[in-house]
């Protein structure tokens, strides 16, 4: 293998490195000019707060027997 530095083909690298910086910089640059940036509305919340009551049905929760049983030593 030859070595670049010896041979005069470091510029062809240094080239492509250089290339590919401009092309990300000229990427980066049409990515910021063309990038439309929508308004958003603001959103406004009601500042009164309703209070509303739940109620809940015990005998529902009394009735409904569980799958599973507990053990009567824990380990």
């Amino acid at each position: 293998m030859e070595n670049p530095f010896e041979s005069g083909h470091i510029k062809n690298y240094m080239l492509l490195y250089a290339s590919v910086v401009v092309i990300m910089i000229l990427f980066f640059i049409a990515s910021t000019l063309f990038n439309d940036i929508e308004q958003v509305e603001k959103k406004v919340f009601k500042s009164e707060i309703e209070e509303k009551k739940f109620e809940k049905n015990l005998e529902s929760d009394v009735n409904v027997s569980s799958k599973f049983r507990l053990l009567d030593k824990a380990y």
